[in-house]
């Protein structure tokens, strides 16, 4: 049987347990990561006695509550300890019965008898760093071989976010407005504050030109964002960066590079040679969104 439970009814000790010890399990269902990026506004599906949960967070509109993935949150879905499509179907059913959905992505474990649209990530598995360096394209082992005169004047710091808050601010991208990346700003010092979030920057003649922040939890270092100097990306401060953090994280860590859409940043990610994982997302326009509201009144 599957019951919606509320943020306020939900028994988070057994819902954590159940996503950390789940085959899915991805550092976004975590009850900080979903805090932090939805302001609390999610809710629970519960399968019997959490034998497997649904995180389904939501922002309010003209009273409903439409679903959509906060801003930095990937990937959700069903967590069980073994993924059953049968009682992923139950969860899909009840969801599109009981939600208004804009836009839900689950994860690349969840398995449905229907299909759904796909997007892609890119992930790196534990192994041992030189293996992994090894497997690299060899563009990507060019950029890593830095001139010495560059060697010489250059340096990797990991910094808090405060230090270089006005380079990280200016060289933002995927905001649509100023409102939208100051939330993208403000969940990043939250993540830092509750200890998950590390700023590693490559500084060049004392300058900050590259720097990359990465969610860090128990399994997994997750790359939610990439702050650039257009003029000086010949340099390649941000390979060098995104290496040095696999260097020290792959051995006992997924690197999680978040994927994207973008065919350019598609294609720097493909250069660190990562798996390609897909993962269903429900996708609805404005006009279905409309149509379903009409039915819910």
């Amino acid at each position: 049987m599957i019951r919606r439970l509320k943020y306020h009814e939900i028994d988070f000790e057994k819902y954590t347990d159940c996503v950390e010890n789940s085959e899915q399990r991805k550092y976004s269902a975590s009850k900080d990561f979903l805090n932090i990026t939805s302001g609390k506004q999610w809710e629970v599906l519960v399968y019997n006695d959490y034998e497997a949960v649904m995180p389904v967070p939501f922002s309010r509109k003209m009273g409903f509550k439409i679903v959509i993935n906060p801003k930095l949150c990937q990937q959700l879905g069903v967590f069980s300890k073994e993924d059953s499509t049968k009682i992923n179907d139950q969860f899909l059913s009840f969801f599109e019965e009981k939600y208004m959905i804009w836009y839900y992505a689950f994860n690349d474990a969840n398995t449905f008898t229907r299909t759904l649209k796909e997007r892609q990530n890119f992930l790196i598995y534990p192994d041992n760093y030189e293996t992994v360096r090894q497997r690299y394209s060899p563009k990507r082992k060019r950029k890593l071989r830095l001139d010495e005169e560059v060697k010489q004047n250059t340096e990797i710091r990991e910094v808090h976010i405060k230090e270089i808050w006005n380079f990280v601010s200016e060289n933002a991208i995927g905001a649509k407005n100023e409102k939208d990346k100051n939330e993208f700003l403000q969940a990043f010092l939250d993540f830092e504050s509750a200890g998950h979030l590390k700023i590693t920057a490559f500084y060049y003649n004392e300058s900050v030109i590259n720097a990359i922040a990465i969610y860090y939890d128990e399994k997994t270092a997750v790359l939610l964002g990439t702050f650039n100097n257009k003029d000086l990306i010949k340099l390649s401060g941000a390979s060098v960066i995104i290496d040095h953090v696999i260097s020290e994280n792959i051995e006992n860590k997924i690197f999680d590079f978040e994927g994207s859409e973008v065919p350019s940043v598609e294609e720097f990610f493909r250069g660190f040679r990562p798996e390609l994982k897909k993962y269903p997302v429900i996708m609805n326009s404005k006009k279905d969104l409309i149509k379903k509201f009409i039915k819910f009144l």
